[in-house]
Formats: C-alpha cells, structure tokens, sequence
C-alpha cells in the first residue's frame, strides 16, 4: 500500500511540475503561454538534494544509537536487565497472567518494552519479534493471537516512551536549538495512549466473542461462527 501512495505523489508531482512547464498565465492580456523548464529543474535539483540531507541526517543519528544500544547491551550482559524484570514482575504479572512469571517470553517483553521506552525503535523491533516468538511456543491455538501477544502489541504500537532518543537525535541532526524540548509532551502523550491500549486489550478480552474454547486444556483449530 505505501509504495502505492509514493507513486500517486511522485506521479502527481511529475504530471503538475509538466504542466506548469507550459507557462500558462491568465493576464490582462488574456491567456498566454511562455514554456519553461523550470518546474522540472527545481523538481531534480529537489530529489538529489533532498537524498543528500537523508544521508547526512542518517549519519548524525548514528552517535546517538550507537550511545543507547551500546547502554541496552551493557545493561542486558550485566544483568541490570533482570533487575528491572523482578522489580517489575508484580506489574508485568499482572499484565501477562498467561505467562509464567520465570519464562523467556517474559524477560523477552521487559527487554523490548525498556527499548521502547528509550525510544529506540530499531533496537525495540528485533527485540519485540524476539517477544513474540517466546510467546508463541506458549500458544494453545497457533494460528490465533493469545492475550498475552494481544497486550503486548497494544503496549508496543502505542510506544510508551520516556526518553524519545530516536526523535532528539533527529532534531539534534536537523540542528534544532532545542532538540530535548519534545521529552516532556511525548512522556505525557505515550503515557495516555499507553493506559489505553492497555485498558482497551484488558476490556476486550472480557468480551464473549473474544473468548478462546478449550478441549483438554488444548485446542487445534478455531471455528468461526
């Protein structure tokens, strides 16, 4: 669907820098035509410039990932990991009954929640999938989400974020003078859309409709009424 979306954008824009070429001016005059090349000429200049700034606006970036995902692994090889994890097991056992409190699945979720709250959405995806796919050898019915990945999903598209290090080093990169001044609106933002996506997951999983049957504690397949 994207890809569909930029080639309606650069079709229209092609199509209305073409017919701006043709230099049709409604005057005093009347109507009158003086053809120029401008509109496609600041249209390529705009392309190769524009490409320019994304890579240097990606290289800027690089100092400050390499900054939190250098932080991540420290805190993951030094054990500071599941520190966080006991201090919050009574938090996280209440969001993920389904889950044993001592599973990978669940050191898997704390990880790619603390990499989505510092705002490192590249480091969060590998550790997110990682998340999932513990949570998915629990899984009675495969090919149906469970609660626990229906909560988990919630929590990370919402993205609660405390420190957004993505976004400062992309203001920072784009030489903004204040480039830490969007923490406090993002904490306040993340933080209600985070209450929620939590509280919609918790409501809907009570609903009839969203009950899952059981057959000896398991089940193969699903009908759909």
């Amino acid at each position: 669907m994207i890809n569909i979306v930029w080639l309606i954008l650069l079709s229209v824009g092609i199509i209305v820098a073409g017919f701006s070429c043709l230099g049709i001016e409604n005057t005093s005059a009347g109507w009158i035509m003086e053809p120029t090349w401008a509109p496609l000429m600041d249209i390529t200049n705009s392309v190769f410039g524009e490409a320019k700034h994304a890579v240097t606006l990606a290289f800027g970036l690089i100092g400050i990932m390499a900054l939190w995902l250098g932080i991540m692994k420290i805190a993951e090889k030094s054990g500071l990991i599941q520190v966080i994890a006991k201090g919050l097991k009574p938090i996280m056992v209440w969001l993920f009954p389904e889950v044993p409190p001592d599973h990978p699945a669940m050191g898997s979720i704390i990880m790619a929640i603390a990499a989505s709250m510092l705002g490192l959405g590249n480091a969060a995806t590998p550790l997110g999938l990682k998340a999932i796919g513990e949570l998915q050898k629990l899984n009675k019915i495969k090919d149906t989400a469970t609660n626990a990945m229906c909560t988990y999903m919630a929590m990370s598209t919402s993205s609660v974020t405390i420190i957004p290090a993505t976004i400062v080093g992309i203001r920072s990169a784009a030489n903004s003078t204040n480039p830490t001044e969007v923490i406090g609106p993002v904490i306040v933002a993340t933080g209600i859309s985070t209450t929620v996506a939590i509280i919609m997951s918790k409501l809907l999983q009570k609903l009839p409709r969203y009950q899952l049957p059981e057959v000896d504690g398991t089940v193969d397949t699903i009908e759909e009424n």
